[in-house]
């Protein structure tokens, strides 16, 4: 894949359907572990890029790590 060619994943997120709600007490167990457990490795992948995305954003000229080369002048001896 080419870095300049963002994946689906960085062009488009899940839509979201607000017109649901659930209510649920903290004390009750959560399923959320064995959701996580049936999907593959490759759609958790998936999930954390775009929630990563969600966090920090998406920026397809900074995807990559800056390098930065400093010369330090020291006094002779």
């Amino acid at each position: 894949m080419n870095s300049s060619d963002p994946s689906p994943a960085h062009s488009t997120f899940p839509k979201v359907d607000r017109s649901v709600v659930t209510v649920a007490r903290t004390t009750d167990p959560s399923d959320e572990k064995a959701y996580w457990l049936s999907k593959t490795v490759d759609e958790r992948i998936e999930a954390i890029e775009i929630m990563r995305q969600i966090a920090y954003g998406y920026d397809p000229l900074t995807t990559r790590l800056q390098r930065v080369l400093e010369v330090a002048e020291f006094p002779p001896r």
